[in-house]
């Protein structure tokens, strides 16, 4: 199968990775639940981790791969005070300011 559509995650936090298995059809994720996430990809979707908190999402149709991809994303979203979660690799967060303290 040669791919012509990717789309690339990155995750950042501490002690979240990603895992593929059996020929790029199962995706397994730790993101601090108590459990593993496992994802299964669709037929025409190939999944690749090139480390371990890199994930590559290739297939022949757009649309089903950026569908798995935004799957993928929707387990842990990127939140806005610290950068944690899964985010698209050229996405780009805004954080915010925290609470600031009365004096």
């Amino acid at each position: 199968m040669e791919a012509k559509f990717f789309r690339f995650l990155k995750i950042v936090g501490v002690g979240f990775k990603a895992r593929a298995e059996s020929e790029g059809r199962l995706l397994y994720l730790k993101l601090g639940y108590s459990h593993e996430v496992e994802l299964s990809a669709p037929p025409a979707v190939r999944v690749f981790c090139f480390k371990q908190n890199v994930i590559c999402c290739t297939g022949l149709d757009k649309h089903r791969v950026h569908q798995f991809a935004a799957a993928v994303r929707n387990c842990k979203p990127p939140e806005v005070y610290k950068g944690k979660g899964i985010m698209y690799l050229d996405e780009v967060i805004k954080k915010k300011a925290g609470k600031t303290s009365k004096k």
